[in-house]
């Protein structure tokens, strides 16, 4: 392994400035919404290829980058890996960012009766950040730290319906379409397709594509300024207990949770650095 912390002659700027490039580099990565090549990491953060490249060597080895495969599979775009995700989840759960976010989820569960997700795009997955169940014995498990795929789930089908078309092919030809029911869009031409349908209306369905006899829709919780995807607020429902038809009827008191929670996390500016998404 590359020593990170060995400087060039050629390289200018204070001790602080290049005691901080780590966190720079993370920083660029986490609000990228794509994969960097060095040469593109390097422009954007202004460091020499040649430290970059060791720096890259050093936060790979312990786990806070990655290396995934490009749209040729070649294997030379630098992510966030699982140990940035966890810093940031640790951060998350000890600032009051997180009780603000659950009073607020807890507030939404109360109203629809049904379990809510705070969730973020993470590289090719979606990441739960915060949940609150519903008190209903027959519910789904899940809990913050978790992630589910993008193509089959109500939060992951809305943050591909807002990307670009470019970056939305992108991401869709890294994925294995994978099918989890009977109800899993597999097609790349259907899923796309529904993708647009999607993105027309503003939220995410999922109808029992992730897990059978399980429903959820999701809406943006958006940046007010630019209108930047930040995160979705979703809800989920055995078909047990209610309909895909049913959930969407509470997409109006979603709209309303997500709009505080959008203040909220300007408020904290932004969540951590890995859950940020440019749409």
């Amino acid at each position: 392994m590359r020593d990170a912390t060995h400087l060039d002659p050629a390289d200018h700027g204070s001790e602080e400035t290049r005691t901080l490039r780590p966190l720079a580099v993370l920083e660029q990565l986490a609000v990228a919404g794509q994969t960097y090549t060095l040469s593109q990491l390097a422009a954007r953060v202004r460091i020499p290829k040649a430290t970059l490249l060791r720096l890259i060597d050093s936060l790979e080895a312990q786990g806070y980058v990655t290396h995934m495969p490009d749209a040729r599979g070649t294997d030379r775009g630098i992510a966030l890996g699982p140990r940035a995700a966890q810093l940031a989840l640790a951060t998350l759960a000890n600032n009051t960012f997180t009780r603000a976010c659950r009073a607020i989820l807890r507030s939404l569960v109360d109203v629809i009766g049904e379990s809510c997700n705070l969730t973020a795009l993470d590289g090719d997955t979606v990441l739960y950040i915060e949940r609150v169940e519903t008190a209903e014995p027959l519910r789904l498990h899940m809990q913050a730290g978790m992630r589910v795929p993008l193509h089959c789930t109500a939060s992951g089908k809305l943050f591909l319906s807002q990307m670009s078309l470019a970056e939305r092919r992108q991401i869709l030809g890294r994925l294995t379409l994978t099918k989890r029911t009977h109800r899993t869009l597999t097609d790349q031409a259907l899923l796309e397709a529904e993708l647009d349908r999607l993105a027309a209306r503003g939220v995410g369905i999922d109808n029992e594509e992730f897990v059978l006899g399980m429903v959820a829709v999701a809406v943006p919780i958006t940046d007010a300024a630019s209108g930047r995807v930040l995160a979705c607020l979703a809800a989920h429902a055995p078909t047990a207990r209610a309909s895909l038809g049913d959930l969407l009827e509470a997409v109006p008191h979603l709209r309303e949770n997500a709009a505080k929670l959008a203040t909220l996390i300007d408020a904290s500016e932004g969540l951590t650095p890995m859950a940020r998404h440019r749409s």
